[in-house]
């Protein structure tokens, strides 16, 4: 009786265990960041970061020599996009999770998990702002004219987009009047999650940030937080 008891102990422990080693190498990964600092004056465009806690989203300027951010995203996906939006916020995530999640408030259990299982496919979320007050935190991700054409390439990569190049738009799916779903291509789970996406942009584009990033606090670990935010 005492061994099965302990047994049984033991399988119980076992996903706690799980949990807090998942927790513990994400951590650990922030101590050996991808890339290392710049101070070479290449930084040229200013990009940021915006979290809510549980999510970041990218945040570049609409128009720039680089990219124009309205071809790929047309004003006219949107319900009521600001006059003359300054700035646009690209996020990516679960299919099912997204859609069904405007709000922190709107997290269930059951909704977390099946996206951490993965199977639902995955959505681009875009957001035209009119400006950088967003009432979330937000960082400085100043960017190199080509750390910026990395990250532009790869939120490309990330869409299925129209023989125009247009991002495939998810009709009549907003959480408001200035943003819009689009079709996506890669698989969310345990170990790719939302913030994972972001995190991996930032490295390929040379970006000091975490390894591995499945929270929103190890995306912006090795960022500044804007002044006023």
């Amino acid at each position: 009786m005492k061994r099965r008891a302990k047994l049984t102990a033991s399988l119980l422990a076992l996903p706690f265990a799980a949990v807090a080693l998942y927790f513990l190498v994400a951590w650990l990964m922030a101590l050996f960041p991808a890339n290392t600092e710049r101070h070479d004056g290449s930084a040229t465009i200013d990009a940021f970061i915006i979290s809510n806690g549980a999510h970041v989203d990218l945040v570049f300027p609409v128009k720039s020599p680089a990219v124009d951010w309205t071809t790929i995203f047309p004003l006219r996906d949107f319900p009521a996009p600001p006059a003359n939006p300054a700035y646009i916020a690209i996020g990516w995530g679960d299919r099912e999770f997204y859609l069904n999640t405007e709000t922190l408030g709107d997290i269930t259990l059951s909704r977390a998990l099946g996206a951490l299982a993965g199977g639902h496919g995955t959505l681009v979320h875009v957001d035209y702002l009119p400006d950088l007050n967003f009432g979330t935190q937000l960082y400085r991700l100043p960017l190199s004219p080509a750390q910026y054409a990395s990250l532009i390439a790869y939120v490309r990569q990330s869409l299925l987009v129209s023989p125009a190049g247009e991002g495939v738009a998810i009709a009549g799916r907003h959480y408001g009047p200035r943003d819009a779903f689009y079709e996506a291509r890669g698989s969310y789970s345990l170990f790719n999650t939302c913030n994972t996406w972001v995190g991996t942009g930032l490295a390929q584009a040379g970006v000091k940030t975490s390894r591995w990033t499945p929270l929103a606090s190890l995306v912006v670990w090795h960022l500044q937080e804007a002044p006023g935010s």
